[in-house]
């Protein structure tokens, strides 16, 4: 009897700890936001010479979790799986430039849109390509399961090009561009101006755009009250300025759509 009433109290103990860490685990995800991001997304969230996690997204997603009385956590993730680590709930919020399609808004919530976007053709600099017309016969490099990707298929400059090679992350496309071994990218404008801003002669970027886009959080389908409480934070950001000043420290202007 004194095995067994041992053995009991010893199951309990191991209960009662498990709910413990349970209900403690519960209010950790409960306070804080789990931000899923592209750490390879310059300017809007990447990793600096410190290996740190910094960019515009990052600023506007900690300011707006302030508002909302929460602590943020930014998880680096796949992007060609973004959708389902939301789903999963192993995200709380999909927040690193990602574009409001149609397609997308039949998996997540969307707030209202924060920043206008375009995917872009970059080339080198010395390159011969001048417009999407020369781009038949190219090879054409973009990252994987991205709107670039849409913007490209959706184009009837899709069915000239010779190859369509895809990437983890466009850090990796632009690197095989530098190399040779594409002729040209398909990329955010936002995203390639801020790497011609570091690298002034290395790229050329075509006037002519594929799409117009535009920039939103998405929200795991369901939860609306999360939705609801993160709009009105980031409506306030617009109202006393904080996302005018989060906007011109990175882009050295207001692109903050209110």
């Amino acid at each position: 009897m004194a095995r067994f009433a041992a053995m009991i109290l010893s199951i309990s103990t191991v209960l009662f700890l498990l709910i413990g860490c349970s209900k403690s685990e519960e209010k950790i995800n409960k306070d804080t936001l789990v931000i899923g991001i592209d750490d390879k997304f310059a300017p809007m969230g990447f990793r600096d010479e410190k290996n740190e996690i910094v960019g515009f997204d990052i600023d506007y997603a900690k300011a707006a979790s302030e508002k909302m009385g929460m602590k943020v956590k930014f998880q680096p993730i796949d992007w060609k799986t973004k959708e389902s680590e939301l789903s999963s709930g192993r995200i709380d919020l999909i927040w690193n430039g990602y574009t409001i399609t149609d397609e997308r808004k039949n998996k997540v919530l969307f707030t209202k849109p924060y920043l206008k976007n375009a995917q872009a053709v970059v080339t080198l600099g010395n390159s011969n390509i001048t417009n999407l017309n020369d781009l038949g016969g190219k090879v054409i490099g973009l990252q994987s399961l991205s709107s670039a990707a849409d913007a490209l298929n959706s184009s009837p400059v899709n069915s000239q090009v010779k190859t369509v090679t895809e990437y983890a992350d466009n850090v990796l496309a632009l690197s095989d561009l530098k190399l040779g071994r594409v002729d040209a990218v398909v990329i955010d404008e936002i995203v390639i101006k801020y790497y011609m801003s570091k690298e002034k002669e290395t790229f050329k970027l075509l006037d002519e755009s594929l799409a117009p886009e535009e920039y939103g959080v998405g929200v795991k389908k369901g939860n609306e009250e999360l939705l609801k409480k993160l709009q009105k934070a980031l409506d306030e950001m617009n109202e006393d300025g904080t996302a005018a000043e989060i906007s011109r420290k990175w882009f050295g202007e207001d692109k903050v759509l209110k």
